[in-house]
C-alpha cells in the first residue's frame, strides 16, 4: 500500500511529503489503524476507535460516567450503520481499506469526483491530477469535510507553487 500510494502513485510535489502507516494490535481480532502525515504530522486516523470516539464527543451516543469498556463500545454497531460516511467526519479502518480497493479499481476521473471522502483524498494525491482538474474541482471540494478542504489546499498550493526545471533556467 504504501509503496503504490507514496512513490507510484504521488505527486511530485508531495513526493516525500504525504506518509501512510498501518498499526496493527495483535491478539485483537485485526484491529487495525491507519494514519495519514503530511508534512511530518498526524493528519488523520481511520480506525472503530475513532468512530467510536467520535460518536461519542458528538453525542450520538450517551455514555454512562465512568464508563466500562462494554460500556464504551456498546451500540458502536448500531450507530455505525445509522450515520453512513456521508454523514460523518471519521472513518473506521475497513472503510479506508474499502476505498483504497475502489480508488485502485477506478479511474482517476471517477476517484476524484467520488462522493466518498477517502477516494477523494487519495485521488486529490495522484499525479494524474493536473493544476486545470484542481482548478474545476474546487467547489467540489468545498461541499466535502474540512479535512478534505485542507488537503486540497495542501495539494493546490504544492502543484502551483513547484518549480519546472528548465535547462539553464526554472520557471514558476
Amino acid at each position: 500500500m504504501r509503496k503504490y500510494l507514496e512513490q507510484e502513485m504521488i505527486a511530485d510535489s508531495l513526493r516525500g511529503k504525504v506518509r501512510y502507516n498501518c498499526t496493527t494490535f495483535i491478539g485483537m481480532d485485526g484491529c487495525r489503524f491507519f494514519e495519514l502525515f503530511v508534512d511530518g504530522k498526524s493528519f488523520k486516523r481511520f480506525s472503530w476507535e475513532t468512530v467510536n470516539s467520535y460518536f461519542i464527543a458528538e453525542g450520538y451516543v450517551n455514555k454512562p460516567k465512568p464508563m466500562r469498556i462494554a460500556d464504551y463500545w456498546k451500540d458502536f454497531w448500531r450507530v455505525l450503520e445509522k450515520y453512513p460516511m456521508t454523514e460523518r467526519t471519521e472513518y473506521t479502518d475497513d472503510e479506508f481499506c474499502a476505498a483504497l480497493e475502489e480508488y485502485r479499481n477506478s479511474n482517476i476521473q471517477e476517484s476524484i469526483h467520488s462522493q466518498n471522502p477517502i477516494v477523494k483524498m487519495f485521488a486529490l494525491f495522484d499525479r494524474r491530477i493536473g493544476k486545470r482538474t484542481l482548478e474545476q474541482i474546487e467547489e467540489e471540494v468545498n461541499a466535502q469535510p474540512k479535512w478534505v478542504q485542507a488537503l486540497y489546499q495542501r495539494r493546490k498550493e504544492s502543484s502551483f507553487s513547484a518549480k519546472i526545471s528548465i535547462p539553464g533556467r526554472e520557471k514558476q
